[in-house]
Order: C-alpha cells, then sequence, then structure tokens
C-alpha cells in the first residue's frame, strides 16, 4: 500500500509539471503569434517618416543606406568650402548693406532623391552649371531667407517675429532679388574653387516645384552642403549640391592632402628643396675621346701598345656629370692646372616639372 501511495504521488508531481510546462508554451505561442506594432516595425527597420531618410538611420535601414550612400572624404573640398564661408560673408554684407554671418552647418552625402523628397516647401531651387567640369549642381533656398533676403532690400524694419511662409506662389521682383542673392553666392562660389581648379558656375535657372530640379538620377549620391546665414534676428539657410559625377573631373585634386589653408603645393617646401639641390655637390668629367673596341682587342693589349685617339688638338671635349652629357669645353691650361673652358650652354633637362606631374598621373591611371 504504501509503495502505492509514493507511485500515485510521484504520477500527481509529474501531471502538475507537465501541466504547467503546457501552459508556459501555450503562452509562448500566444507571445509569437502577436502583432508587432507600427512604432516597432519602424524601429526595426529604420524607416522614420518625419525624417525622411536623410538623418541617422537604425536597423535594416541603416544596411541598405550604407551601401548605396559612401561618402568619401574630401580634404580640399572641405577647406574650399571654408573659403567660400569667409568671402560669401563679405559678400553679403555688401549686397544687403547689413550685418550678415555665414557659418558652414554641416557636409554629408545624400542621395539624390530622397534630398528632393525632404525639401520643405515653400522654396526656391536654383540649378547651376559647372561648365569646365561639364556637370550641372543645385542651390536651395528655404522660405525663412527668401522673405528675410526680401525684407531686407526692400527695407523691411527688424522684428523678433519670425517670417510666415505663406502658400502663394512667388512673385516676379520676390524671384528677381533671390535670383540676384544667387549669382553672388555662385561667384564666391567661384572664388573659392580657383586656388584649387579654375571653374565657371552660370546660373541656368530657378524652379520652386523640386520635380522640376532634376539634375541627375535619384538613386546617385550627392554632396550636400548647408551655409547658414544669419542676420541678426533673420535669417534662414542655403543648401549647395554636387553631385559625384559632377565633381568626378576634379577627384584627385580634392583628395590631396593640405597644410594648413595652403592649396596645392608648399612654396616653402619648394624653396627649401631648391636651395638643397644648389648646394649639392657633383663630380663632373672631361672626356677627351671615346672608342669602343671588342673584348678580344683589350684583352691582348701588352705594354707598349699605343691607343690611338682619333681627335684633333682644337676639338671639343664633352663635359659630363656620370652618364649625362651636360655641354662641349675646350681643353687648356691655367698656370700649373689643366683647364677645362665650357664653348656652349648647359644643355636643359628634357624632364621638366610639367611632364614629371603628367608621367606620375599616366602611371595612376594604369595602376
Amino acid at each position: 500500500m504504501a509503495g502505492e501511495q509514493d507511485r500515485s504521488e510521484v504520477t500527481d508531481s509529474e501531471w502538475k509539471a507537465a501541466i504547467a510546462e503546457a501552459t508556459d508554451a501555450g503562452e509562448t505561442v500566444k507571445q509569437a503569434d502577436r502583432m508587432l506594432s507600427q512604432g516597432e516595425v519602424d524601429d526595426l527597420l529604420g524607416f522614420h517618416p518625419g525624417e525622411l531618410g536623410l538623418s541617422d538611420s537604425s536597423g535594416i535601414r541603416a544596411i541598405i543606406d550604407s551601401a548605396l550612400v559612401s561618402y568619401e572624404r574630401l580634404p580640399m573640398l572641405e577647406i574650399v568650402f571654408d573659403r567660400l564661408v569667409r568671402l560669401l560673408t563679405t559678400s553679403l554684407r555688401n549686397f544687403t548693406s547689413d550685418n550678415v554671418e555665414v557659418s558652414l552647418d554641416g557636409m554629408r552625402a545624400v542621395r539624390f532623391g530622397e534630398y528632393l523628397n525632404s525639401i520643405p516647401l515653400p522654396t526656391m531651387l536654383s540649378v547651376f552649371k559647372a561648365e569646365q567640369w561639364d556637370g550641372l549642381g543645385l542651390m536651395t533656398v528655404d522660405s525663412n531667407l527668401i522673405y528675410s533676403i526680401i525684407d531686407v532690400l526692400l527695407g523691411g524694419r527688424r522684428g523678433v517675429t519670425e517670417m510666415r511662409a505663406e502658400g502663394r506662389p512667388y512673385t516676379t521682383i520676390e524671384t528677381s532679388l533671390v535670383q540676384r542673392m544667387l549669382e553672388v553666392v555662385l561667384a564666391d562660389a567661384e572664388q573659392a574653387f580657383r586656388p584649387v581648379t579654375p571653374v565657371n558656375f552660370s546660373f541656368e535657372r530657378l524652379e520652386t516645384n523640386p520635380r522640376f530640379a532634376a539634375i541627375t538620377r535619384p538613386a546617385n549620391a550627392a554632396i550636400l552642403v548647408r551655409l547658414k546665414i544669419d542676420m541678426e534676428d533673420r535669417g534662414g539657410a542655403v543648401e549647395m549640391l554636387l553631385p559625384y559625377a559632377t565633381i568626378e573631373p576634379i577627384r584627385e585634386v580634392l583628395l590631396q592632402g593640405f597644410m594648413g589653408e595652403k592649396f596645392g603645393r608648399d612654396a616653402a617646401w619648394e624653396g627649401h628643396l631648391a636651395t638643397e639641390i644648389y648646394a649639392a655637390r657633383a663630380e663632373v668629367q672631361a672626356v677627351l675621346f671615346e672608342k669602343k673596341l671588342p673584348l678580344r682587342d683589350i684583352l691582348n693589349l701588352d705594354v707598349g701598345d699605343t691607343l690611338m685617339l682619333d681627335v684633333k688638338p682644337d676639338a671639343l671635349v664633352e663635359i659630363r656629370c656620370g652618364d649625362e652629357f651636360i655641354t662641349c669645353g675646350r681643353m687648356g691650361r691655367s698656370g700649373d692646372h689643366v683647364a677645362v673652358q665650357v664653348a656652349q650652354p648647359l644643355r636643359r633637362s628634357r624632364t621638366t616639372l610639367a611632364a614629371f606631374e603628367a608621367a606620375g598621373q599616366l602611371r595612376t591611371e594604369a595602376s
């Protein structure tokens, strides 16, 4: 009887454990079948409707964006836009006769299609052409800056209230004033790029609908530069977009390193190198005569044999540095020393700095 009671107790405990496991499994199934909310789906995929893909993404969206938009750091381009900020501050002060402060708000890589979809309306978009690069660029002026420029140029009073964007088309006067400001920005951009490469930015057209301002394919990558313009209690932002296809002709130049704010070559290093080259010592030889003989004739030479030099007393001798021919001279005597008088101008090197750089460029392209 005691054994049967123990078996019944064990059986009851096993049933309780089995029921508990089944209950936990059922709850797990119910949790697995639970639908995800829209917020959880957005967090998983990285899609945020308010950000429109231009801010930091996470999840699967971040993986997709990292594969499609890769930002290649261009040191010289950053220096160019720093120079543009300084030039534009002075130019806009002269243009508006007001205290204007321009600052670089950021530089990043975006996809052109996502950028167009993120532009808030109303706005003005200027399409310009880089003639030497044979490419197009885009400049966007937000509504706050548009109304601020119009207010400043037409003598409006300074106020602390924000400019309210009206839902009406821009008038001809407003468009003309904004176009004049954009021409000032493009002129300063030409000067900013001039130390790197000469380029002319020509104004093409002004659009208010982003669909009509397509200058490249939506999936193509581009560099977006945002300039913030403050005029005391007014202001806004200008965004300049340069597709990678537009700056491709000067990509090698933009990838070059720099020292401080110097563009291109370093004059101090060139001067130091030239000084050291001029101070270097070189051994120079005066060759009277040179003749090639078979090896068997040289091996058959004995003491007393004579080698005939087929040269006249007044013939010019070659002056060489190593294996390189420099010039010609005449043999003579100066006191107790044998001297050579230079009779012809020095031969210029056939390898110029331009030819050296061109050869380096060909080696880079071949590799």
